[in-house]
């Protein structure tokens, strides 16, 4: 397989030169009236106009791949002003970073889930004869193996932890790893083009609309039971201290019957979610 090859033409400025001196020689032939420089003038003025057509320039981070009758001839890569010759065939291509934002499309995870995935990809061309030949249109076949990659990898990963997959990465909490592995992969598919991927990152995840309300009152269940988890947790400890506190210091001697009425009440105050109403006995607690 063939591949880019850089190549340094000759400087344009003594050709332009060459152009005005012939051109001024015209000129000067006809204002002299002098048959002998009109015509030289008139002789070489074809092939000068020839020649001013393989006069170019290059701008920082552009190239022109030169080709002769098809056959590629190279690749010049440094910004300045350059001849080549003139029947050669100049392609320009930028070698500037650029930015693509494919659109949101509905994907499946892994667990079958339907997903909205987007995703924005840094790159730019490195091999010009890659990018020029072995591919249609570069930049089309960026975009195509972009969204191919982006619908790999959505069904190798998760959307969210779910019981059975606790431990795996997802694509919404395994940021940086899903991150890497969709620059892999989209690497992998444009290397064929010559196309080099600078950066690749998830730019938008979300559950497909059909089923995003059933999925978000998931989450916020899941979120109740962790925060009732904690409560619990901080209740059986305030309570277990309360009772060791008033036996050292022997507030009050209470029996087991007692001690499971003080823990039910403790727990019920510190447990519910709306603010308790207290009854205050005034007689006996006997």
């Amino acid at each position: 397989m063939k591949t880019e090859k850089e190549v340094k033409p000759m400087s344009g400025y003594p050709i332009l030169l060459l152009a005005l001196i012939i051109l001024g020689l015209g000129i000067l032939g006809l204002v002299t009236k002098n048959v002998v420089l009109i015509a030289i003038s008139a002789i070489t003025l074809f092939a000068v106009l020839i020649a001013l057509c393989g006069l170019f320039f290059i701008s920082p981070n552009r190239a022109i791949v030169l080709t002769l009758f098809g056959e590629y001839k190279g690749t010049v890569k440094e910004n300045g002003f350059y001849w080549v010759n003139p029947f050669l065939t100049k392609k320009p291509i930028t070698l500037r970073a650029k930015n693509f934002d494919s659109t949101q499309i509905k994907v499946n995870d892994k667990l079958g889930n339907p997903i909205m995935i987007g995703a924005i990809v840094v790159w730019r061309v490195q091999d010009t004869y890659k990018a020029s030949f072995q591919v249609d249109n570069f930049e089309n076949f960026v975009q195509v193996q972009t969204e191919a990659a982006i619908r790999h990898l959505a069904g190798v990963y998760p959307y969210d932890n779910i019981e059975e997959w606790e431990h795996e990465v997802t694509l919404r909490s395994g940021v940086t790893e899903v991150n890497h592995a969709l620059e892999k992969e989209v690497e992998e598919r444009l290397k064929m083009a010559g196309i080099e991927v600078i950066e690749a990152r998830i730019s938008h995840l979300a559950y497909a609309q059909e089923i995003a309300g059933a999925m978000l009152k998931r989450q916020q269940a899941m979120a109740i039971i962790a925060a009732r988890q904690k409560i619990v947790e901080g209740a059986v400890s305030m309570v277990e201290m309360a009772i060791r506190e008033l036996s050292k210091k022997e507030v009050v001697h209470l029996d087991e019957e007692r001690k499971a009425a003080m823990v039910s009440n403790l727990m019920v105050v510190l447990c519910s979610d709306k603010d308790t109403s207290p009854v205050i006995n005034t007689g006996s607690i006997y």
